[in-house]
């Protein structure tokens, strides 16, 4: 999938002509790329091949109600994120779009008036032939444009433009804020049925404070204490936090069950090493022999690593001392055990009755 970070360059570019191949477009902030989202992203990649024109989605960093949160000072307008951007646009790529546009959502895109958008972003920048967009689609500054005016807009300039309805699953309407409900209430698997797919991030494992090492103590035989994989969660706010039961893949051939921390890390310094960013901390229960080794060695830095969220455990907790810290994560590595053990025989009873 090409990625193409701004379009303002474009914009001073002499008309491309009628051999321009355009695109099939829809617009929106895809934040989890959900079922609702994957309905939607189908039905582009349809009509881009009948139109012979590669599929586009133009999404927004930040999030246009985090720009007018920080403008406001009003913190609590921005929306828990459930994906980083990274994770967008590796869902994107797996639902087969072609091209991904990232606008930076600042005061020049949110001035623009809804005409403008249309003239200098759809039609000059980027050629569209056909346009996709949701049921409450609206655009350019103070929301004035919908669909209506783009309807009107494509019959004049040349391009087509279509409204999907909203997408449900059981009766409910899936969305966005659906999907931060459900992983705000740690109902994982809730969260799970919304998006098609378990809730998981992924990035580069960074440093973290070499904790875990000083906790080896607290594990009788054990040389590698709590080490953790630390990945930074690039938004302030996740939409989820709390311990969880996960497994990590990217390290081996099968994923590694864990527990995990998603959070501020209340129980640690705010001005450690990672300067009080949200952390995703993975402690896997199996170290493979080989793995722990090139852990020690510090081979994992700089490693892509997923993190699937499959259980949540309970909210983060703040501890009084390493000892009680150190008791608590033992407490979450039993009881991420116990839900391994469930789901193994779970999966194991299924599949003796699938047999029957």
């Amino acid at each position: 999938m090409k990625i193409i970070r701004g379009l303002w360059n474009r914009l001073h570019q002499p008309p491309a002509g009628d051999s321009a191949p355009g695109c099939a477009l829809t617009i929106g902030n895809f934040d989890g790329v959900h079922r609702g989202h994957q309905a939607m992203l189908a039905l582009l990649n349809n009509e881009a091949r009948h139109r012979g024109v590669p599929s586009c989605v133009m999404t927004f960093e930040p999030h246009p109600r985090d720009y007018f949160a920080a403008l406001h000072h009003k913190p609590d307008l921005a929306p828990a994120r459930i994906a980083t951007l990274r994770d967008k646009l590796e869902e994107l790529r797996r639902c087969g779009v072609d091209q991904c546009v990232v606008l930076p959502f600042n005061a020049r895109l949110a001035s623009q008036q809804p005409q403008a958008f249309i003239q200098d972003i759809l039609v000059q920048a980027l050629g569209v032939k056909y346009v996709l967009v949701g049921d409450d689609f609206r655009f350019g500054a103070q929301r004035a444009g919908d669909y209506a005016m783009l309807d009107a807009a494509g019959s004049s300039l040349g391009f087509d433009v279509a409204r999907m309805q909203s997408y449900e699953v059981h009766g409910t309407r899936v969305s966005s804020s659906a999907v931060r409900e459900a992983l705000a209430a740690g109902d994982m698997d809730r969260v799970a049925a919304l998006l098609g797919r378990p809730f998981s991030i992924s990035g580069h494992v960074v440093h973290g404070r070499k904790l875990g090492r000083q906790l080896a103590e607290s594990r009788p035989g054990a040389s590698d204490g709590f080490r953790t994989l630390n990945l930074r969660f690039s938004h302030w706010k996740p939409a989820a936090s709390g311990i969880f039961a996960v497994q990590v893949h990217g390290l081996g051939g099968q994923p590694l069950a864990g527990v995990a921390n998603l959070g501020v890390r209340p129980s640690l310094d705010p001005d450690d090493v990672n300067g009080g960013r949200v952390l995703l901390e993975t402690h896997c229960l199996d170290w493979p022999a080989e793995l722990a080794a090139s852990l020690s060695g510090g081979e994992a830095y700089g490693k892509i690593i997923r993190v699937e969220l499959l259980h949540k455990l309970h909210d983060e907790l703040k501890y009084d001392g390493l000892d009680a810290l150190t008791r608590g994560i033992a407490k979450d590595c039993d009881d991420a055990r116990a839900f391994f053990a469930s789901l193994h025989a779970q999966t194991h009873r299924q599949t003796t009755r699938d047999r029957i």
